[in-house]
């Protein structure tokens, strides 16, 4: 298991649920966020069909690079452009996209195995 996967297994922000302004983690409300093992930071998404590189430089940043990129996409499924997605995996960055309550899930399951992983969660409404 590499090193930063032992450090980091179950630690970090964690979505503890749901209100009617948002997500609730670590004690705060977030509209929308964006998530890495390490921080939690609210965010000013786009609209899904507008998503682009730059609203993810944040998550980008993270070092090492993230396996993937959950992407919650808000009330309800959406798919993200296929040239973000083109372009995440050309930096060996996979992607998956499904409603913002399922990401939100998906982020505290897949952490809770220590996975080096980055979400961006579009508002729930």
């Amino acid at each position: 298991m590499p090193r930063w996967e032992q450090d980091n297994r179950a630690q970090g922000p964690i979505v503890q649920g749901f209100t009617e302004r948002g997500f609730s983690v670590d004690g705060g409300i977030y509209e929308a966020l964006l998530l890495t093992p390490e921080r939690a930071d609210g965010w000013s998404p786009p609209p899904v069909g507008s998503l682009e590189l730059e609203h993810l430089e944040p998550l980008l940043a993270l070092q090492p690079q993230p396996e993937f990129l959950i992407i919650g996409t808000g009330p309800s499924m959406a798919f993200p452009p296929r040239a973000l997605v083109r372009a995440l995996e050309e930096r060996g960055i996979g992607v998956e996209a499904m409603d913002s309550r399922a990401a939100a899930r998906t982020w505290g399951m897949l952490r809770g195995e220590g996975r080096w992983i980055a979400a961006a969660l579009m508002p729930l409404a």
